[in-house]
């Protein structure tokens, strides 16, 4: 074959590649694939004809400090004998959409910042926002045992750190959630060259992801030098759409805002734990988990590390860490997060180390009562406080839009669901009681649970999960659930954050 006939060829075969290729092109641009319209045809992100925007961005970030957990089915509930007979956790089956959770526990660094931020923000005008963040360090104090140097050092001096933050009840590490999703958004903006970083936020005026996306928070303005395109995508060479003061402010369409940081729910949690991703094949579970880790021993089975235990708990009574020079788990009271070995998912200390605070409303019979896909009990629906106009309201005077329940005659042509607080419903209310009277007496839906007369049980008492350093090994099973009330802490508790994931179930098997 002669040079001629070859050069013919490849030729050929070039043209017919990018004839293949530019047909691709205009059919998925037909399909919707691309810019243009598969209802309509219009063109996307066009000024010309009415600009409606549609990012590049398809796929949820992954936050600071997060794991991506995939969802499934799993077995919710008891893996080893109730010793207790509280008969609180029956198996049953349930579906947990796919998530994100921390790899490690919010450390005493975390909180710290945390709080340095609130006292920056907040501390000349309202101290009292301070005070309310602090967490409870008398937790350490027993009456008949020396732990003074705890109270003063474990939160603040830097040999602790790295170690998790205890002391913090439900309440407080919900609102830790709510400004590190505040904190994280306003990193994300700022780097996508939206707003610039104002180091003078103060009192009502500082970032909150609620009150931006209402358009109550502009920020600062980029600089000239520092505008441009964003950093995080590409649209057809043209800026974001610029608001009545000729800003730019995106919103959720815009991919760039996360989702709330949030404490996890129980059965989130306690899928996380288990980490079934790696003792399962073709849907089948290969191997029963007791804890966290294969197998129902509570020692590492590896020769290198051949009988050391994988988690920081008490192994008997007067025994925290065993002898001098042959320390068991390494550990008198809590251990730095990540210490030991992570479960399957890479999670660490999903068991010992600390109980960790979840979402939940305690109730003894919620693995019958509550939903078997994305189960939780402590739901109250709110709204946006809207003036008589229609808008939201102004924000408070930190800086936050106002939530309010919703109402029965707001929700009149609902079936889902009716009332806002739904704490109590089919546990606690009225059609969940033998008499019917309850209603007449005094409005209350909580004469089940009388605290302090019948019951430690309240609308208050939340889940906490995991053993800690303090529990001996029954505790350290996932299924296993305790509670405490909201506004309690204790030594042996913290907590980790979670995030729900938007879109794909798995966005590696697209």
């Amino acid at each position: 074959m002669s040079i001629n006939n070859r050069y013919f060829q490849v030729l050929l075969v070039l043209m017919l590649i990018t004839a293949f290729t530019s047909c691709n092109k205009e059919l998925k641009k037909k399909s919707g694939g691309g810019k243009v319209s598969h209802s309509t045809g219009w063109e996307y992100n066009n000024p010309e004809n009415g600009g409606f925007e549609v990012t590049d961005i398809v796929e949820q970030e992954t936050g600071p400090g997060l794991v991506f957990i995939e969802g499934g089915t799993f077995v919710m509930g008891a893996t080893q004998e109730d010793m207790l007979k509280d008969w609180n956790n029956q198996p049953r089956k349930v579906t947990v959409p796919s998530f994100y959770i921390d790899e490690r526990e919010v450390s005493n660094l975390d909180y710290l910042e945390y709080l340095h931020w609130i006292k920056r923000v907040f501390g000349e005008d309202y101290p009292e926002v301070y005070q309310r963040a602090l967490p409870d360090t008398l937790v350490w104090r027993e009456q008949l045992a020396y732990n003074e140097p705890l109270v003063e050092m474990y939160l603040r001096h830097p040999s602790y750190h790295n170690y998790p933050v205890v002391g913090v009840s439900w309440t407080q590490a919900t609102e830790y959630c709510k400004w590190r999703t505040d904190r994280v958004n306003e990193r994300l903006l700022v780097e996508a060259g939206v707003i610039a970083w104002d180091p003078n936020q103060k009192n009502e005026n500082n970032f909150n992801t609620e009150a931006y996306l209402a358009g109550q928070y502009d920020g600062l303005p980029v600089t000239e030098e520092k505008k441009g395109l964003f950093k995080r995508r590409k649209r057809n060479n043209q800026e974001l759409a610029a608001d009545s003061t000729g800003r730019k402010r995106v919103g959720w369409e815009d991919g760039i805002l996360l989702p709330s940081y949030r404490l996890p729910t129980e059965a989130e949690w306690e899928y996380a734990a288990l980490g079934l991703i790696g003792n399962s094949e073709r849907e089948r579970i290969k191997d029963r988990k007791t804890y966290p880790w294969n197998g129902n021993h509570i020692r590492n089975k590896d020769r290198k590390y051949k009988g050391a235990f994988v988690a920081n708990f008490k192994r008997g009574q007067g025994d925290y860490m065993g002898i001098a020079g042959s320390l068991n788990d390494g550990a008198d009271i809590t251990a730095p997060t990540g210490s030991y070995w992570p479960n399957d998912y890479g999670l660490y200390n999903m068991a010992g180390n600390v109980s960790e605070w979840v979402q939940d409303v305690y109730r003894p019979l919620s693995f019958e009562d509550v939903a078997d896909y994305s189960p939780h009990r402590g739901n109250v629906f709110t709204v946006k406080k809207r003036d008589f106009e229609g808008f939201v309201a102004e924000k408070d005077s930190l800086g936050r839009l106002i939530n309010v329940e919703v109402t029965q005659e707001e929700n009149r042509n609902r079936r889902n669901y009716r009332k806002a607080n739904n704490i109590n419903y089919n546990d606690g209310d009225q059609r969940s009681s033998i008499t019917n009277d309850w209603l007449a007496q005094d409005k209350s839906t909580n004469k089940m649970y009388i605290y302090g007369v019948n019951s430690l049980i309240s609308d208050k008492a939340r889940v906490y999960k995991g053993g800690s350093w303090k529990d001996p090994a029954y505790y350290l099973s996932p299924g296993v659930r305790r509670f405490l009330d909201q506004d309690e802490a204790s030594n042996s508790i913290g907590f980790r954050c979670a995030m729900s994931r938007m879109g794909t179930t798995n966005p590696k098997k697209k």
